[in-house]
């Protein structure tokens, strides 16, 4: 299971693929059911949706 916060190394927010299984640490888990990547000019955010229809966005 990949822990997905802000302290989460970039390398390793790049390497979580579709079907990984991943927590927020609180009170989201499940497995990624799809991922989207933006870049707002400050911030990389990674948003993970989950199967279970919850959302994690980590901004790094």
């Amino acid at each position: 299971m990949i822990r997905l916060n802000t302290d989460t190394p970039t390398n390793v927010l790049d390497d979580v693929k579709e079907g990984s299984m991943v927590t927020d640490t609180f009170s989201k888990t499940g497995l990624v059911e799809s991922i989207e990547t933006t870049d707002d000019g400050y911030y990389k955010i990674y948003t993970f949706h989950l199967v279970t229809g919850r959302t994690i966005i980590v901004k790094k």
